[in-house]
């Protein structure tokens, strides 16, 4: 799986969210986006043309997340400021770091293959470890959990070993 290293500025977002655990996360996400993609044109100051699937698990770390812990999960659109929020959406941001980029390609149902690979070989492997900051995937405009050809970056939230 090829990745990148990529150092961000903080990254403004407006969308929905709501709390679920990896147990929900399927069929909550897909409950979001239905909600928040007829939508998405309502936000004035958009940046792109990219969605975020976002993942914020607060202050809890990786470590103790268990099938029923619940975070934050958001979908949104980058903005350029955050002065006109539509009613119903909230305003994020994806805080500045540095940030292990993934790029997956292939079916939505071997992607926990995939997110394996990063936490339990890439990671341990790699100079970093995760940070505490949210995690995120960019994904297309048009993407849909359907497609058996999927593509997208998965922004994982790192910094360098002590």
């Amino acid at each position: 799986m090829k990745h990148r290293i990529e150092e961000t500025k903080d990254r403004l977002v407006v969308g929905i969210k709501a709390n679920m655990s990896l147990q929900t996360i399927q069929q909550e996400t897909g409950n979001l986006a239905r909600q928040f993609m007829p939508r998405r044109h309502e936000i004035s100051s958009r940046l792109g043309k990219h969605v975020f699937s976002i993942q914020d698990y607060g202050e809890l770390e990786m470590k103790d997340i268990t099938a029923r812990t619940t975070f934050e999960k958001w979908v949104g659109v980058e903005v350029s400021n955050l002065d006109d929020i539509p009613k119903g959406m909230e305003p994020f941001i994806l805080k500045a770091g540095t940030y292990a980029v993934f790029t997956y390609k292939g079916a939505t149902q071997d992607f926990p293959k995939s997110r394996q690979y990063i936490f339990q070989d890439w990671l341990p492997n790699s100079d970093f470890e995760l940070d505490n900051r949210a995690h995120f995937e960019e994904l297309s405009e048009n993407y849909s959990k359907y497609l058996q050809n999927i593509e997208e970056d998965v922004w994982i939230p790192i910094k360098g070993k002590d």
